[in-house]
């Protein structure tokens, strides 16, 4: 009789501990360590891809003319401001003559000085030539001697080349004239080329130098974008493909361009490709030089492949590859991958094959023994 109560405690605590140990096992393999991983799938599929390089640049030009005197002297008055649309031939500014008028008498009365020498010279050559055919006239008749006859050819001679050292003296005089009239014109800072004023780099007043630029004038015909391009994914890039420029200061407004030339000189420090992006119509307004752009450049498409989300590959003990699942099973494929667009897909090449699934988000990482479970989407993805 006594065994009774023990036997109903026995079953009381059974009574407890089994939906418990149930409740523990449900648990556990939902939600413990032995519980199926969420993951997401796709299915790989038999496309072509239109892939594209994406790169930032700035806004720059191919055609920039500094304008700047030719002699040294100060800046006596520049009549333009940046932003200001010129013309070719349009004069910008001007420099300080200073002693220019100065120089231009000093050169004049050396004109005249010259002029005056060679009239003489010439008189004499006329004077000497008289004399030397006089007696050499009266040589022939016995009636000078022939020493005196020499003496006045010897003088004839002198005067000849009295002259031509005139006449040389006149000819360097008459062309240093002619340099510094030229100077004098070269005072006015004078446009080559139609253009836009970008800089402004002396103000008047200031002493510049030969040489040295006082304005800078671009060609807005000729605006592109200096672009740079990742040198791992720039293979197929040449110019003439077409693009679509982003300007910082216009997003959602893409503009249409196409590449103009790839750069022969890479940047071997970043390791990027260089190429110059023109527009196909030139915004308006113009942006200004200097400005971020974002620029994608349309690759020609390539021939159909097996194609899958680049999220799905993954590297485990040092292999590419994707988990594939098939016939209820999860297992590690390695890969060989193609080309990438830039919408986040990539050719395989070998490994899979059209219609196979792969797992592409997962909760946490996986192993060839993990069970899962497919969901729509992941709240929380693993890395």
């Amino acid at each position: 009789m006594k065994k009774f109560p023990l036997q109903g405690r026995t079953l009381a605590l059974l009574a407890v501990v089994v939906p418990l140990l149930g409740l523990f096992v449900y648990v556990v393999l939902r939600s413990g360590p032995l519980a199926p991983v969420a993951v997401t799938l796709a299915t790989v599929e038999q496309k072509a891809l239109s892939p594209a390089l994406f790169g930032v640049g700035t806004v720059g030009t191919r055609t920039t003319t500094k304008i700047g005197p030719t002699v040294a002297g100060r800046l006596q008055r520049l009549d333009v401001e940046v932003g200001d649309r010129v013309r070719a031939g349009q004069v910008l500014g001007a420099m300080d003559p200073l002693d220019w008028d100065d120089r231009l008498l000093a050169q004049d009365a050396a004109v005249l000085r010259v002029q005056a020498s060679l009239r003489e010279a010439l008189s004499r050559q006329v004077h000497a030539q008289t004399q030397a055919t006089r007696y050499a006239q009266l040589l022939a008749v016995r009636a000078a001697s022939e020493e005196l006859a020499t003496a006045k050819k010897q003088e004839l001679q002198v005067a000849d080349a009295a002259v031509a050292a005139a006449q040389a003296e006149a000819a360097r005089v008459r062309a240093e004239r002619a340099g510094v009239t030229a100077q004098q014109r070269h005072l006015r800072l004078v446009s080559p080329a139609d253009g836009l004023v970008t800089q402004r780099l002396a103000d008047p007043g200031s002493t510049v130098v030969a040489g040295q630029a006082v304005v800078e004038v671009v060609d807005p015909a000729s605006l592109w974008v200096n672009v740079r391009l990742d040198q791992i994914s720039a293979h197929g890039l040449a110019a003439g493909l077409p693009a679509q420029v982003l300007l910082r200061s216009r997003a959602g407004q893409p503009l249409a361009g196409r590449v103009l030339r790839v750069e022969p000189l890479a940047d071997s420090v970043t390791e990027e490709t260089l190429a110059k992006v023109v527009f196909n119509t030139l915004p308006e307004p113009l942006p200004p030089l200097g400005e971020l752009a974002e620029v994608t450049i349309d690759l020609p498409a390539l021939a159909a492949q097996p194609v899958l989300p680049n999220a799905a590959v993954q590297r485990v003990d040092g292999k590419t590859g994707v988990w594939h699942w098939a016939n209820g099973g999860l297992q590690f494929t390695p890969v060989t991958l193609g080309v990438a667009d830039l919408d986040g897909h990539v050719q395989v090449l070998q490994g899979l094959n059209a219609g196979d699934q792969v797992v592409v988000y997962s909760e946490k990482p996986l192993t060839a023994r993990s069970r899962i479970h497919v969901v729509e989407r992941l709240t929380k993805a693993a890395p």
